[in-house]
């Protein structure tokens, strides 16, 4: 993480003064800086052979999905920043989950097959973050109460999921989960 003064703003990139050292650093829009503010940068720094690159996030979320398209074949920092540059990071996530390669080969620089990969080696990494999401704060409970009784994290956010909604005492729902996972 860099803290410091934006010194300079050129070309999708930003100098942060961090105690008298310019840090020249790739970031997903320079319109969020102007120059003389204090920024502070989640980071990560890519090593090649012949470079140390700087990339820069405003937002902690950014930086994982970064990191995430990093791990991937084929996928380098310059690719996944042109990702991150194209769409945020809640779109990306909603994209991966519901499997819509589709959306994801309409930005530039991103064909079939690796939308295809993105979508298939991504999926679990964000699955748990959109049900969280997503999931009424009580099913949280619920979830967990079957998974201490032994039941795997899928089969307990499924059932969770087939509750009704009409069901809002904490205790209710568990026992209507448990009659659905035992079903």
């Amino acid at each position: 993480m860099l803290r410091g003064t934006v010194a300079d703003i050129r070309g999708g990139r930003v100098i942060i003064d961090v105690g008298g050292i310019g840090y020249i650093v790739a970031v997903r829009s320079t319109l969020d800086f102007s120059v003389g503010i204090e920024a502070t940068l989640h980071t990560h720094l890519a090593v090649r052979e012949n470079a140390l690159d700087l990339y820069g996030f405003l937002a902690i979320e950014e930086l994982r999905m970064f990191e995430e398209l990093i791990k991937l074949p084929k996928i380098g920092p310059k690719s996944a920043m042109q990702v991150l540059v194209q769409a945020d990071v809640a779109t990306l996530k909603k994209a991966i989950t519901t499997q819509d390669s589709v959306f994801l080969t309409k930005m530039s620089g991103i064909g079939k097959k690796t939308a295809e990969k993105i979508v298939a080696e991504l999926k679990d990494a964000f699955e748990d973050e959109i049900f969280l999401e997503s999931t009424p704060t009580g099913d949280h409970d619920v979830v967990d109460a079957l998974m201490a009784l032994g039941y795997s994290q899928k089969d307990a956010r499924e059932a969770s999921l087939k509750i009704p909604q009409d069901i809002t005492d904490t205790r209710k729902r568990i026992t209507a989960a448990l009659k659905i996972v035992s079903s």
